[in-house]
């Protein structure tokens, strides 16, 4: 009965959002916070983005930085909250742009972010599949006795292996999507999987360094090498992108809001916590790595297996302790992409039934036996293929793609939550709400997240950019923007001719009068009598 009464109290909310019901509402709390504690991945994340942080302040930036963003990070994580219990649709920032923008600019912001939200989640994907490819190649390499070393064209069709595999699991059914985000992988590891990989580096390699490779707390709380050109303070703020790139995608559960249970109570929750879990497991991480991996930070870079984290459990923990943790961790990295996969496909599904992609009509399509988005799926996965094209530039260029996604994101973050309090529209409050703290908490968020935007757009080194070290980021979002914005305006086929925002697709379930309430209500009640 209760079930009954929640679905149909969801249906009821997204109605008034203006979206009739299209999927089975198969995530719970706990499934939602599996999806975004997955796809933040600690441990797996830090091995990918370990390299950004050690060469811009070793020890000092992987304690102190991560301690300063985490601060940050939970002030964002609870304004999206905010949003999210007040409107939770699958839409996610570019309907909350819409909804709580001035109606002069809300139809070019909504459709402007719909694109950029859109790359952000397809860089994110990519971002995440190609440290699972770098991370395989490591594997390969210590197995090896460092004996093979990967090219970047190997590394490359390994991500194509792991995307292609990925979009397949996407593509089953979402009741089975959601179980694969509660047990994490097929046979039952679940969230345990990740935590227990995070406790065995916690405590596992202070047990089992040997004495050459420890440092004392001196070193580890302050010990700072910049390795680039940039000015100390400039270097530190640089290696922020590795806790950025960590901790993120606070959005995630919100774009499966309309596959939830009780979703305005659900989603804060599921976005606090996982938020939360996150910079306190990463936080301890880092310090046991700055504990036990050694002070020449040069040759951790340097090393032949090509991957930092790696090199550190090659040197503390040997061949074999390596070899076993590093498979744990790579089913770990393969499942963060598999979850953000799933969101990625659902803001692309979201978008497309407002028509504002190319080719929406195609894409916006439900398998009605698996109730998922099939299309989408596999466009987000193409696109991902073309993204992973930057690494081929060189190592540097690979920097793009995570800071890609964390630009994309703060643009989208800082321009929704910023909508709410300058677009003149009254919000009403979700059940998770933080009264007069939350225009604080909302400025304070914005300032960061535009802060960094503009720093990541830095490249690696000062030096005059080559194909090979440039920051892509600048380019790919520019030309997302710049396309977004020309197809907005084009003569005669653009969207200003036509977009107007969300699509309202709940009005066949609306009764005579336009309430959708009543006709709710009805069903409800039918649903009642049934049970």
């Amino acid at each position: 009965m209760s079930g009954v009464l929640a679905n149909a109290n969801d249906e009821l909310l997204l109605a008034q959002l203006g979206y009739k019901q299209e999927f089975k509402r198969d995530f719970g709390v706990f499934e939602l916070f599996g999806l975004a504690f997955s796809i933040q991945g600690v441990l797996p994340s830090i091995a990918s983005v370990l390299v950004y942080s050690i060469p811009y302040g070793g020890a000092v930036s992987m304690v102190w930085g991560w301690t300063v963003c985490s601060i940050f990070l939970m002030l964002i994580a609870t304004a999206i909250a905010e949003l999210g219990s007040a409107a939770p649709t699958s839409g996610g920032v570019y309907y909350w742009t819409f909804h709580f923008s001035s109606p002069k600019y809300r139809n070019y912001l909504s459709w402007l972010l719909g694109y950029v939200d859109t790359i952000a989640y397809i860089a994110g994907t990519t971002g995440i599949n190609w440290g699972c490819a770098v991370q395989v190649m490591a594997a390969a390499s210590i197995g090896s006795n460092i004996a093979f070393e990967a090219n970047v064209f190997q590394t490359y069709g390994v991500f194509v292996a792991i995307t292609i595999l990925q979009a397949t699991l996407c593509s089953l059914a979402s009741k089975i999507i959601a179980r694969l985000q509660l047990v994490y992988i097929l046979v039952n590891l679940g969230r345990a999987l990740l935590i227990s990989l995070c406790f065995a580096v916690i405590f596992g390699m202070p047990a089992n360094t040997p004495s050459e490779f420890k440092n004392d707390a001196k070193y580890a709380f302050g010990s700072f090498e910049n390795l680039s050109s940039w000015p100390d303070g400039f270097a530190f703020i640089l290696g922020f992108l590795a806790p950025l790139w960590v901790v993120g995608g606070f959005d995630s559960s919100v774009h499966i809001s309309e596959e939830a249970r009780n979703a305005s109570t659900a989603i804060p929750w599921a976005v606090m916590l996982s938020t939360a879990a996150t910079c306190i497991l990463g936080w301890a991480i880092n310090l046991s790595l700055a504990f036990n991996m050694g002070s020449d930070i040069d040759g951790i870079l340097s090393n032949p297996i090509g991957q930092p984290l790696a090199t550190i459990f090659f040197n503390g923990l040997g061949q074999r302790g390596t070899l076993g943790l590093w498979a744990i961790l790579i089913v770990a990295q393969f499942m963060m992409g598999t979850s953000i996969l799933v969101s990625s496909s659902r803001q692309i599904f979201a978008f497309s039934r407002d028509g504002a992609l190319p080719f929406s009509n195609y894409l916006y399509y439900v398998n009605k036996s698996l109730s998922v988005p099939t299309r989408c799926v596999w466009f987000s996965a193409a696109i991902a293929v073309l993204l992973a094209l930057i690494p081929l530039a060189g190592n540097a260029a690979s920097g793009a793609i995570f800071a890609l996604a964390v630009v994309g994101q703060y643009i989208c973050y800082s321009t929704a939550i910023s909508a709410r309090w300058l677009g003149g529209t009254v919000f009403e409050k979700g059940p998770f709400h933080l009264g007069v703290l939350s225009f604080p908490i909302s400025l304070c968020a914005v300032f960061f997240m535009l802060f960094m935007s503009v720093i990541l757009l830095f490249p690696a080194e000062p030096a005059l950019a080559s194909p090979a070290t440039m920051n892509y980021t600048v380019l790919v979002i520019g030309s997302v923007m710049l396309f977004a914005t020309v197809y907005y305006f084009f003569p005669v086929y653009g969207g200003i001719h036509w977009f107007k925002g969300p699509v309202v697709t709940a009005k066949d379930d609306m009764d005579l009068d336009g309430s959708a309430e009543s006709r709710s209500m009805t069903e409800m009640k039918s649903r009642e009598k049934e049970i």
